[in-house]
């Protein structure tokens, strides 16, 4: 497992300037703008042209296309050392085990939940505290909801520690739909509990990893808002 670069994945801060004001006030994901705004080109030029029928279908591409690059905002409530999903999802497992290369032999709680396209994609930090390291692999795109595809799948690994020293980290997981993995911040960045931190394109998985202190508050089958929706809690 290498740390990811430029020819690995996509990990650049988001697009500001007027595409990042414009897709701010839309309330859509900066890197769906240039591809809603050729899809609305398109369609101004089918109107031109009076083709009605093609033009109505090019809006209906670029509506698709904002509504799947949406971006709401978020706040969570809930206790500061509480940990928040990173995607909007379904739950599919929760289990222990190592973090995926990790050689200190600690076992993390592990709750993994699936995004299908009709989700919000944008992924958020599931706690506060500073980026450790973030590890790109490189490998297959099967299907995401396979348990398996956390071993196999393209994937990207961000671990963080808050101010106690605790690890907690999520993978990003390529589903079968899903080419290119979006990534926002980089080792020694801070982060803010539910700040955005990237996206993935398509139908795919975050896996959550927090350490065992904490109690898991969802089960499989739940659904989840990224930013929103409290996965774990520290014992009172």
């Amino acid at each position: 497992m290498a740390l990811a670069d430029a020819n690995d994945i996509v990990s650049v801060p988001a697009p500001v300037g007027f595409i990042g004001r414009l897709a701010a006030a839309i309330g859509i994901a900066p890197e769906g703008m240039p591809l809603s705004l050729v899809a609305l080109a398109i369609t101004l030029v089918l109107l031109a042209f009076g083709l009605h029928w093609l033009a109505a279908l090019a809006l209906i591409i670029a509506l698709a296309i904002g509504a799947f690059f949406r971006d709401p905002d978020r706040t969570s409530l809930s206790p500061e050392n509480s940990v928040l999903s990173a995607a909007d999802g379904k739950v599919t497992d929760i289990r222990e085990c190592p973090l995926p290369g990790d050689q200190s032999g600690e076992q993390f709680r592990r709750v993994s939940v699936f995004m299908s396209p009709l989700n919000v994609h944008v992924n958020r930090a599931p706690a506060a505290g500073e980026v450790v390291s973030v590890a790109h692999t490189a490998g297959e795109f099967r299907a995401a909801f396979r348990d398996d595809a956390n071993e196999h799948n393209e994937r990207n690994l961000i671990t963080f520690a808050d101010t106690a020293g605790r690890r907690y980290a999520i993978m990003q997981i390529a589903g079968y739909l899903a080419r290119r993995i979006v990534c926002r911040i980089h080792p020694h960045d801070r982060v803010a509990r539910g700040q955005r931190i990237g996206l993935i394109m398509f139908g795919s998985r975050v896996d959550h990893f927090m350490p065992l202190a904490y109690r898991v508050t969802v089960r499989a089958g739940d659904r989840v808002s990224a930013g929103e929706s409290v996965i774990g809690e520290l014992p009172q």
